[in-house]
């Protein structure tokens, strides 16, 4: 008789470590629960690689690791697991805490032990992510700098703004002049990360003609389409319209219950706010620009939408339209025009 074997594993992760729990399914019985900690370095990958070999652990779709999205903190072991051919779910801290019903107590072994049951459970549902791309890893670095740069920026500009009501005028000039050196160094520096930004895009085949088909989308900008790119792994795990759409947060979803609470539709406020933003104002730009949107927002608000609801469904329609071209692999085509 051939034997079975089902590895499931549960690993929180933090900065210094990692602390690893094993559950095995030998012939379809639950063998008991292991667990281990490893430092979070190439070393301690090393280490966890000799101890899963020991446990005997098959590197093959008969394993299945579960991890919370950590940010930065987990990248080592998401490229151990890509390495390796190991199947990992990077999984939302938050839809995993509350998968988990009412719990007490915690700590990084407990907490490994949870994603561990959790993996065991929802095995057959999850989604295995794709394999670690640099090029992605090194995008997502130098957007998430240059929103800190920018809102550096915003705050230093800001502070000159609202100390101009002081009456200390020499004060003020010479605040400018010591801002003056920072503001423009921060410009510079702006600047800089997005010749970088621009110049991965276009060294890329893959990358650079998703990026062109979600440009052709009106109202969609570089720094949208980059920032798009890099939430969707350049859409590696063929996500649908409707899940982007959730997930930049602007899907309206139904509120009521009984007869007691019969609310408007709502969108719900988690969601990634920096795509959310961007979204806003290239909805703002296809109004004004595209009278395929224009027409459509008027009509919405002659229905009796307000102003803010109509700019929401242009959002939604944008996101629907980006997920489309790149499905199809076909430069978006505004029909609403007529050709001679």
């Amino acid at each position: 008789m051939k034997t079975s074997k089902k590895n499931y594993l549960g690993i929180d992760v933090s900065k210094p470590w990692f602390d690893v729990s094993l559950l095995s399914e030998l012939n379809h019985v639950k063998q008991p629960m292991l667990t281990l900690r490893f430092d979070n370095t190439a070393q301690g990958l090393k280490l966890f690689k000799k101890w899963l070999t020991a446990q005997h652990v098959s590197f093959d779709n008969n394993t299945l690791l579960v991890i919370e999205n950590t940010g930065v903190y987990h990248r080592l072991l998401w490229r151990f697991c890509s390495t390796h051919n190991l199947q990992l779910h990077i999984g939302n801290a938050a839809h995993i805490k509350w998968s988990l019903g009412i719990t007490r107590g915690k700590s990084d072994i407990i907490d490994s032990k949870r994603l561990c049951l959790y993996c065991c459970k929802q095995a057959e549902e999850l989604k295995a992510t794709p394999a670690l791309n640099p090029v992605f890893m090194k995008l997502k670095d130098l957007m998430t700098s240059r929103s800190r740069l920018v809102a550096q920026l915003h705050s230093t500009k800001n502070y000159l703004k609202e100390i101009q009501c002081t009456e200390d005028k020499q004060l003020l000039l010479v605040l400018e002049s010591l801002h003056k050196a920072a503001i423009e160094g921060l410009k510079k520096s702006i600047l800089k990360i997005e010749e970088y930004i621009t110049k991965m895009i276009k060294e890329d085949a893959a990358i650079y003609h998703n990026y062109e088909l979600i440009k052709s989308v009106p109202g969609i900008g570089h720094l949208t389409a980059v920032y798009i790119i890099c939430c969707t792994n350049n859409f590696a795990s063929k996500i649908s319209g409707k899940q982007l759409a959730s997930y930049a947060g602007v899907v309206p979803f139904e509120h009521s219950s009984g007869i007691s609470i019969k609310g408007r539709n709502r969108v719900h406020k988690m969601a990634n706010k920096d795509l959310k933003k961007m979204l806003h104002l290239c909805a703002l730009t296809a109004i004004k620009y595209y009278p395929e949107f224009s027409n459509y927002f008027n009509r919405k608000k002659a229905e009796g939408k307000n102003g803010m609801s109509a700019l929401n469904a242009i959002r939604n329609k944008l996101v629907l339209r980006v997920v489309a071209v790149v499905n199809k692999q076909t430069p978006y085509v505004d029909y609403s025009v007529k050709v001679a």
